[in-house]
């Protein structure tokens, strides 16, 4: 952000959470968006939509989970629910005196909005979910069950093979076949460059397999099926026809189980498509926002 502010936040249970706003606390705002990332992702994810917004005038918080980056929580993974981030960002919001805000998730974002919704309905005006899902991860990821196979496999990995595996974790991003990969599994190829495949893995380099592997297993567990129908704030659910990572019909399921949702689904869209058209999802998300806000 260009006119970033740096602060970190003592949690109700002694972590530390890093956090930015491009506004100072304790200045009133009716237009307050909080960006929640995906699953061993960054806020460089949102570079397009910081920009955008920020330029149109709003306030804008972003956030380091705990265990990530610049937050604490590493040494303590079994604290890293969606409950307790969710905590985390309404101790933000009461930190710098914000009353309501506009949530935008993406991926594993989305499960923190939700849990979010669920838990502080009061303090979300709207929210803006991005290829995310409501199934247990295991059973849509890639379209297979094959996460549910690999599973145990990471595990045992963990245990016998942690200087091996985290070493590859770190460096094996930088060979051209993973960028590849990454580059056509995960993003349109013909709209994103390697230039931000590169920083994205340098980004995920930092985080560690344990971390990956904690995660994906409380989107596993995660109960949001059992909540979401009961969650009224207005939600624009958005993602792309062509998602290899989460199907896009979990964003249809997704819109047929919150009471007041609409969908809108790109073409040529991958599972990140705020990065494949951001001209495009901007002003979309901008519109949602402004449309009887």
């Amino acid at each position: 952000m260009k006119n970033a502010q740096n602060f970190f936040l003592k949690t109700r249970d002694g972590e530390r959470i890093f956090y930015s706003t491009n506004f100072t606390p304790g200045e009133q705002s009716e237009n307050i968006i909080v960006f929640n990332y995906g699953l061993v992702c960054s806020n460089f994810h949102w570079k397009h939509q910081i920009e955008y917004f920020e330029e149109q005038g709003y306030s804008i918080i972003i956030h380091d989970y705990r265990g990530h980056f610049q937050s604490s929580g590493r040494n303590h993974l079994e604290n890293i629910t969606f409950e307790n981030i969710a905590k985390d960002v309404y101790e933000i919001l009461d930190e710098v005196g914000v009353q309501s805000c506009y949530l935008i998730g993406h991926s594993m974002g989305v499960n923190v909005c939700l849990e979010f919704a669920k838990m502080y309905p009061q303090l979300v005006k709207k929210m803006i979910l991005i290829s995310g899902t409501v199934f247990p991860v295991h059973n849509v990821l890639m379209n297979t069950h094959l996460t549910s196979l690999m599973n145990p496999l990471m595990k045992k990995a963990l245990v016998r093979f942690p200087k091996h595996l985290q070493a590859f974790w770190r460096y094996g991003g930088w060979t051209p076949v993973v960028k590849k990969i990454i580059l056509n599994g995960g993003f349109n190829p013909k709209r994103v460059g390697y230039d931000f495949i590169e920083t994205y893995l340098n980004k995920l380099g930092e985080l560690g397999p344990d971390l990956f592997y904690h995660l994906i297993n409380q989107m596993q567990l995660h109960q949001v099926l059992a909540y979401v129908a009961d969650i009224e704030t207005p939600t624009l659910v958005m993602g792309g026809n062509k998602d290899k990572v989460i199907p896009n019909y979990q964003q249809r399921l997704i819109t047929e189980q919150l009471p007041h949702a609409e969908l809108y689904i790109s073409h040529e869209g991958s599972h990140v498509p705020q990065v494949d058209y951001p001209e495009m999802y901007n002003e979309r998300m901008k519109y949602f926002i402004l449309d009887q806000a």
